[in-house]
């Protein structure tokens, strides 16, 4: 499965079979990780058979069962830090969708366990990602018209129009896709986050960056 591939079969997954991850997928999952951890300045952790955090009570808002796997996306404050958890988070989740498993964003819907990860000075908890094998493979999202989120002053190019499918099939927090694109010339792309009630939209415009790049070909433009 190639990550466009994944781009397209991923879908959050909220229900998981009682079945532990394989060592060499797991291996596969860190070494990921700490890639991500190293160039983002990140402390994202893989926390593993861990069942209290979607539990009890109120957790079980949100209909998740099963969770007994997730990243804990740590890392400094700030929009840069978030946009950064957003798409380093979000290459782990497209490689555990070629990996054979299943994920999901969590924004508020987790309790987090002492003891099972660790922060550094200034360090916070932005979210988390549930992992592991899915009961279903999740449905796919409403799709609104791609020209909702791009302005081009010129015409789109098909390497831009690939890289917008790829973000129009990214997660964001409740579907709210609060972000726009512009295309300069010379294949330069600008990125804005748009007003959003529910927040989130610094991690979400660095998800569908990183589904971008994917679709677009990082060799076809700069960012702006």
């Amino acid at each position: 499965m190639t990550l466009f591939e994944a781009i397209r079969a991923r879908h959050s997954v909220r229900r998981y079979r009682d079945c532990p991850i394989e060592a060499g997928t797991t291996a596969a999952l860190r070494s990921e990780m700490e890639r991500g951890n190293a160039e983002g300045g990140l402390n994202i952790q893989l926390v593993l058979e861990e069942p209290k955090a979607f539990s009890t009570g109120f957790w079980k808002y949100g209909q998740f069962a099963g969770v007994r796997n997730y990243f804990v996306m740590a890392g400094p404050r700030g929009k840069e830090a978030e946009q950064k958890i957003g798409y380093y988070g979000e290459r782990l989740v497209l490689l555990a969708q070629t990996l054979g498993l299943n994920t999901c964003w969590v924004g508020l819907t987790y309790k987090k366990i002492p003891g099972t990860f660790t922060l550094r000075e200034g360090d916070v908890v932005h979210c988390v990602i549930a992992l592991g094998y899915g009961s279903t493979q999740g449905v796919q999202h409403p799709m609104k018209p791609v020209e909702n989120f791009y302005e081009s002053e010129t015409e789109p190019p098909q390497w831009f129009l690939s890289g917008m499918e790829a973000v129009l099939l990214a997660p964001t927090a409740v579907n709210q896709q609060k972000f726009k694109f512009f295309l300069h010339e010379g294949g330069k792309v600008e990125t804005k986050t748009l007003f959003s009630l529910v927040g989130y939209t610094d991690i979400d415009l660095g998800i569908v960056k990183c589904h971008f790049e994917i679709g677009a070909g990082r060799n076809n433009f700069q960012w702006v």
